[in-house]
C-alpha cells in the first residue's frame, strides 16, 4: 500500500531556492549548447528560432520533469498531453536533431537534479562538437566546387567529359539550360577535384576546348555548403 501512494500519491514539493537553481543552470547550460551550434553551423539557412528553440526546449523538459517528480499518475498524463500534440516541424538536418536532444536531455537532467551530470555532458558535448567541427576528416569543402560553363556543339559536349575525369574525382550534372546569350546551352556541375591546385588548370583547359566559353568555378568554402 504505501509502495502504491509513492508511484500514485503527490509528488514531492520542491522548495523556491531548488526550482530556481534548477532553471537556472538548464538556462546557463542550453544557451552554451545554442552558441556552440552557432559557432559550429556551416549550411546555408541558419534559422535564429532553431536556436532559441534549443534554450526554450531544455527550459521546458526541467520544468516537465520537477512537476512529474516520482509521480506515475503526472507522468502517464503528460505523456498521453504529447501524444495529442501534432508537431509538424520538418529538421533537414540529422546534426540539428542531435543538439535538440542535447539540450532536451540537458533539461531532463537538471530536473532531475542531477546537475553534475548535466554539466559535465554538456561540456563533453561541446568539446566533441568543436572538434568535429575542426577536425579535417569530417570535410572535404576544399575540394569541391560548382562549376558552369556554355557548350555551343555536341562535340564540345564530349570533349568536357574529358577534360572533366582528367582534373576531378567525382562530377554530377545539376542542371541544363538554354544560355541566356547567344545559342548553346549552359551546364552546372557539382565537382570534386583531385586537389584544389587543379583549379586553374581546369579552367584553362576548359576555356581554350573549342564549342565552350564562360566557364567558372566557384569553389565551397567554410560558409557556403552546396
Amino acid at each position: 500500500m504505501d509502495e502504491f501512494l509513492t508511484i500514485f500519491g503527490p509528488a514531492r514539493v520542491l522548495g523556491v531556492g531548488q526550482i530556481t537553481c534548477a532553471l537556472l543552470t538548464s538556462f546557463v547550460l542550453c544557451a552554451f549548447i545554442a552558441w556552440i551550434y552557432r559557432k559550429t553551423y556551416e549550411g546555408l539557412s541558419y534559422s535564429r528560432s532553431f536556436v532559441q528553440t534549443l534554450i526554450l526546449s531544455g527550459f521546458v523538459s526541467t520544468v516537465m520533469i520537477m512537476a512529474i517528480g516520482n509521480n506515475l499518475a503526472r507522468g502517464l498524463g503528460i505523456l498521453g498531453t504529447l501524444a495529442i500534440i501534432r508537431f509538424r516541424t520538418h529538421i533537414r538536418d540529422p546534426r540539428d536533431i542531435v543538439f535538440l536532444f542535447a539540450a532536451l536531455a540537458i533539461g531532463i537532467s537538471c530536473g532531475a537534479a542531477v546537475f553534475s551530470v548535466a554539466i559535465v555532458g554538456t561540456a563533453g558535448f561541446g568539446l566533441v562538437a568543436w572538434y568535429l567541427h575542426l577536425a579535417p576528416f569530417t570535410s572535404r569543402r576544399d575540394y569541391e566546387g560548382l562549376l558552369r560553363f556554355i557548350v555551343e556543339t555536341d562535340s564540345a559536349s564530349s570533349s568536357t567529359g574529358a577534360e572533366l575525369e582528367k582534373f576531378c574525382s567525382t562530377w554530377e550534372l545539376i542542371a541544363v539550360r538554354d544560355a541566356v546569350q547567344g545559342t548553346g546551352r549552359e551546364y552546372s556541375y557539382h565537382i570534386r577535384l583531385h586537389d584544389p591546385s587543379c583549379q586553374p588548370q581546369l579552367l584553362q583547359s576548359l576555356r581554350e576546348t573549342e564549342g565552350v566559353r564562360n566557364a567558372s568555378l566557384l569553389m565551397q568554402r567554410s560558409t557556403v555548403e552546396l
